[in-house]
């Protein structure tokens, strides 16, 4: 049996082996960025970046915000430079993450004062795009949030999009109403859940297999009735889309009031309902019964909670939450289905939910990250950075890779997460 040598690193910071090598990997990438920063953005560096703080119609009107970019990027370089300090020498107090975290921030603030040096650009536009794009990898991330902590595994999350997308575009578009659509999207949500959880709770099959079946059936089936039926039909396939709600007072407070007060009802909806989940699964007997099942459910079981039952439960409710991030890509987004639209983005809510520990708040957080990657690469393509489109596309995935496997560490699923339940 090997044992660990202490080597005076560990002894002075109290780390075990592991957390050096990987401190020591994060102030290897703190140092790249410092020289990103100072070796190619700085010296093209030439004025000031114009952020514009208004937009529409608002009580009062706020300045612009200039920025000389030369002296902001100097700025930052030193910032990563002592970020590299403090985490080549183990001095981050257990907050390694935090400082990467703080440290790409400022990068990619950074990065945007170089990309709209001598321009303007639209702040309030930045950070309404990154609402807008978070909504549906919210939705999903609630799903897996729901299903995960009552201990079924749903990776399947990316087929109840398309299902949901191309459904509620023929609802929609049949009916003429969005809100008839947003039904019929939330019920095609629920019909993959009822399979998923059939499969996977009756019939104890493999959940992760059972996913990736779900996943390949949505996508081919949407593909072919795409194909098959809506190239040749285009009226089933012009949804009405839902439109921004400003509430009154509020839709005109400076800043805040076109950002978060003048939305559409799904993103509404998405901001509430992440609020209402936390409390339920927190502060409430229904989340406690719902957490036990996932948790201890042979315990859960000898006080007579019926733990299938309650799977069950929580599976169909996330598929009606996933069914409503599926109708946004045709009811909010785009207005008509495409082969494949959701674009992985049922894959990023799975890792929005890991990122935020398996709960409500922290999932909207992430979600928030990666949406903000979305708004980012849009507006680096309006500005006409010199980078090709197609890269600047890949940039919410490249996040993804990075925040999963760099800065997530070690999770604690539920106890009984993917584990059939066996009645006695």
């Amino acid at each position: 049996m090997s044992t660990a040598v202490a080597t005076p690193a560990l002894v002075a910071s109290g780390l075990t082996a592991a957390q050096v090598r990987r401190e020591r990997r994060f102030a290897g990438y703190t140092f790249f960025l410092a020289v990103l920063s100072a070796a190619v953005l700085l010296p093209a560096a030439e004025g000031s970046a114009t952020f514009l703080m208004n937009a529409g119609r608002t009580v009062a009107t706020l300045p612009d915000l200039v920025v000389p970019v030369a002296p902001l990027l100097i700025g930052i370089t030193l910032a990563c430079l002592y970020a590299t300090f403090l985490l080549w020498t183990h001095r981050t107090a257990g907050r390694a993450v935090t400082i990467v975290g703080v440290t790409s921030g400022l990068f990619v603030l950074g990065y945007l004062a170089y990309a709209v040096d001598g321009q303007s650009a639209s702040m309030v536009g930045l950070l309404r795009g990154t609402i807008s794009a978070s909504t549906p990898i919210a939705f999903g991330a609630l799903c897996g949030v729901l299903c995960e902590r009552a201990g079924v595994i749903n990776i399947a999350i990316e087929g109840q999009f398309l299902a949901a997308a191309f459904t509620g575009a023929v609802v929609g578009s049949v009916s003429g109403s969005p809100w008839i659509g947003l039904a019929g999207g939330v019920l095609a949500g629920v019909l993959i859940a009822a399979m998923l959880a059939a499969l996977s709770i009756r019939y104890k099959a493999d959940q992760i297999v059972v996913g990736v079946v779900l996943i390949v059936f949505a996508t081919g089936f949407t593909s072919f009735l795409a194909t098959q039926v809506l190239s040749g039909s285009p009226q089933l396939n012009s949804p009405r889309r839902f439109s921004s709600i400003a509430i009154p007072g509020l839709s005109e407070l400076p800043f805040v009031g076109p950002l978060l007060f003048n939305l559409t009802p799904l993103t509404y909806t998405m901001l509430l309902l992440t609020l209402a989940l936390h409390v339920a699964l927190f502060r409430t007997r229904w989340g406690l019964r719902l957490r036990s099942v996932g948790e201890k459910p042979r315990a859960a079981d000898t006080v007579g909670i019926n733990v299938n039952r309650t799977r069950w439960r929580a599976v169909l409710l996330g598929g009606a939450v996933a069914g409503l991030g599926g109708s946004w890509f045709t009811l909010d987004s785009v207005g008509a289905f495409n082969d494949e639209m959701t674009g992985g983005r049922g894959f990023i809510a799975l890792a929005a939910m890991l990122v935020g520990r398996y709960s409500p708040i922290g999932a909207f957080g992430a979600a928030l990250l990666f949406g903000f990657a979305t708004a980012f690469a849009d507006a680096l393509q309006i500005l006409s950075t010199g980078v090709p489109s197609s890269l600047l596309r890949t940039a919410p995935y490249v996040v993804t890779i990075f925040v999963v496997a760099g800065l997530v560490g070690r999770l604690r699923p539920p106890a009984a997460d993917g584990q059939p339940y066996e009645t006695e």
